[in-house]
């Protein structure tokens, strides 16, 4: 159906400080900056085949944070390539003391959630391929174990 999005884009996000949050999603998330405009938004992707995935403005240090009581934006969730590169992430947010929520089973994929320096919820997720989804369907994607579990990273202290 040529009605039906393609893909979901991009995200524009408000923060309180630029620098910090350019901090986190470039060295801890590993997003690729693809342009700074005049006016203060920057653009970053974790694809630089595309324009971008994620843009940020500031919007100052008084502003208030995300209210999990009212109606929006619940989390923003960016898929793993593999497995090894979700332990990998995983172990980076560790060794960066970011505040790591969850992490949740979900049957087909294995998801970490965590806060930005905005306490927005991000999660980090690897999903495994429709082809090993068979035993699912039927029985509900998001049901069962997932069957692989992260390794906490060794000398690594939890909060």
């Amino acid at each position: 159906m040529s009605y039906t999005p393609k893909h979901l884009g991009h995200l524009v996000m408000r923060v309180r400080d630029m620098d910090r949050s350019l901090d986190f999603y470039t060295r801890v998330m590993g997003l690729t900056i693809m342009e700074r405009t005049a006016s203060g938004t920057v653009f970053m992707s974790a694809n630089t085949e595309k324009s971008h995935e994620l843009a940020i403005r500031a919007i100052g240090m008084d502003a208030g944070g995300p209210d999990h009581s009212i109606v929006g934006q619940a989390h923003m969730a960016w898929q793993m390539e593999t497995f090894e590169d979700l332990q990998e992430l995983y172990t980076r947010m560790k060794e960066n003391n970011v505040r790591i929520q969850r992490v949740s089973d979900h049957g087909v994929s294995l998801g970490v959630y965590l806060l930005d320096p905005d306490d927005n919820e991000i999660e980090v997720y690897y999903e495994l391929p429709s082809t090993q989804w068979e035993d699912k369907v039927g029985n509900g994607l998001f049901s069962g174990t997932f069957g692989r579990q992260l390794e906490e990273p060794a000398g690594v202290a939890d909060d």
